[in-house]
């Protein structure tokens, strides 16, 4: 077995780290002590890949389906999902004294941060106090909130439960409408938002925010620059198109005060946690396609989050207004971006819209059985299976109502999905690309016309 995982790249050992988790979990979620009633093996492996992917699609209740002890487990799926199983590997093998193989630290490296770093266990320690912490004081929150409507056990479990899964990004709610019950309830929702947009920017970030407030640093780096303008203008702008597209629907009847706090939810949880204080169901169309926008592009790296990743969004815009300026060099923010750089955000950008529209194709053939549109449309719409497909890609779990509706080709599409979306389109690429011997030589030029 040792010599096996030696014999893995280190994308591959990623890969593999998740899917272990996945099926562990799967196998822990079948257990009778974990569900009531009739509990398929598909259903529970949709559910851990679900968990560990953290995106928080459902095909059963997760509620009223899964027992405390299954509750538990998706919980605990969801947090080693979140900060990856090869962090948690790590700071055992460091308290036993030993130190990570060379994979592991590049895994880690790769995964945490954008440069190597010497002292591993710092990061990894700042990571795990930082989680904790964050997670700790939105349980301690959530729980003291709902203590006045629940028993103070319930109140615990129900602030645990859903703290973990927001700042990992999963949007699992053990409540049957998600937070749709809660619409009006400002700290809910506020301290929900609060610890999606801190797990999903970015360990990196969080990093040099301590430093700058220190002043251990003076400046940030483009990488911070980038994350926080292009989050910042993702939810602002998210927030004033929601409140406009849903102003007279499904806002309407709530303040103005409570319209704002909705739109401004619902513009967060795209990125990528799959909370909803609004019926998805029932939003206007161009506000199903502004979501699935968000989403695509998702959290930022580093994060727990999925998506193309905010800084890969932001720097594809720079390559496009560069070539409209005619530039040679891609420059952003005062800074010459690295050409490895931009051939990474273009090939993750291309990528993953490839993947998404094979994933759509296969999904609208394995659902609609090949009727015709008019009949389709009674039941469900294109836009609903692009949005079910882009919101498992990153890896949120939103989703119009689908989910439920999957037959097993479907339920299996959408596991490969999330799985690929909480990996990395690049990095099954690099799992699974076979070395080219380098050629010292090349083919004559020959010109094509585009456009």
């Amino acid at each position: 077995m040792t010599k096996f995982l030696n014999r893995l790249s280190p994308p591959a050992l990623l890969a593999l780290s998740f899917l272990t988790l996945i099926i562990v979990g799967s196998v822990c979620l079948y257990l009778p002590v974990s569900h009531f009633g009739h509990l398929s093996y598909l259903d529970a492996l949709f559910t851990a890949a679900s968990a560990v992917c953290v995106t928080g699609l459902v095909v059963v209740d997760t509620g009223t389906k899964f027992t405390p002890l299954g509750q538990i487990v998706i919980i605990v799926l969801i947090q080693l999902g979140g900060l990856g199983l090869m962090t948690f590997s790590t700071v055992i093998l460091l308290l036993l004294g030993k130190s990570p193989s060379f994979k592991g630290r590049i895994i880690l490296q790769d995964t945490l941060t954008h440069s190597p770093t010497k002292d591993l266990f710092s990061l990894v320690k700042s990571v795990l106090f930082f989680t904790f912490l964050i997670e700790g004081l939105g349980c301690v929150i959530l729980t003291l909130h709902w203590w006045r409507i629940y028993p103070l056990k319930r109140a615990f479990f129900y602030g645990l439960f859903h703290a973990v899964s927001a700042f990992c990004n999963a949007g699992f709610a053990l409540f049957s409408d998600n937070l749709e019950g809660f619409k009006t309830d400002s700290v809910v929702l506020l301290t929900i938002a609060t610890l999606i947009i801190l797990g999903g920017i970015g360990f990196l970030v969080v990093n040099e925010c301590k430093y700058r407030m220190y002043g251990k640093i003076k400046k940030f780096s483009l990488h911070t620059k980038l994350t926080l303008i292009t989050t910042f203008y993702l939810i602002v702008l998210g927030t004033i198109f929601i409140f406009m597209a849903e102003h007279k629907n499904t806002l309407y009847g709530l303040s103005i005060h409570h319209q704002i706090l909705n739109a401004f939810f619902q513009a967060v949880t795209p990125r990528t946690a799959g909370f909803n204080s609004l019926p998805m169901s029932r939003l206007t169309e161009p506000t199903l396609f502004l979501l699935v926008l968000l989403m695509f592009v998702g959290a930022s790296p580093g994060s727990c989050g999925g998506g193309i990743k905010t800084t890969t969004f932001a720097i594809f815009l720079g390559i496009m207004w560069n070539k409209l300026k005619g530039r040679e060099k891609n420059h952003i923010l005062y800074r010459t971006l690295p050409l490895d750089t931009v051939d990474r955000a273009f090939s993750v950008t291309t990528l993953s819209s490839i993947l998404v529209i094979i994933c759509l194709f296969l999904l609208l053939l394995t659902q609609t059985f090949g009727l015709p549109h008019t009949i389709v449309s009674l039941k469900l719409h294109f836009l609903d299976y692009l949005f079910e497909t882009v919101s498992a890609f990153g890896t949120v779990g939103l989703s119009t109502g689908v989910t439920p509706t999957l037959n097993a080709p479907g339920k299996i599409i959408i596991i490969l999905l999330m799985f690929v979306g909480r990996v990395g389109p690049l990095t099954i690429v690099h799992m699974v690309k076979i070395e080219e011997v380098a050629k010292r030589y090349q083919y004559s030029e020959e010109n094509v016309m585009i456009g």
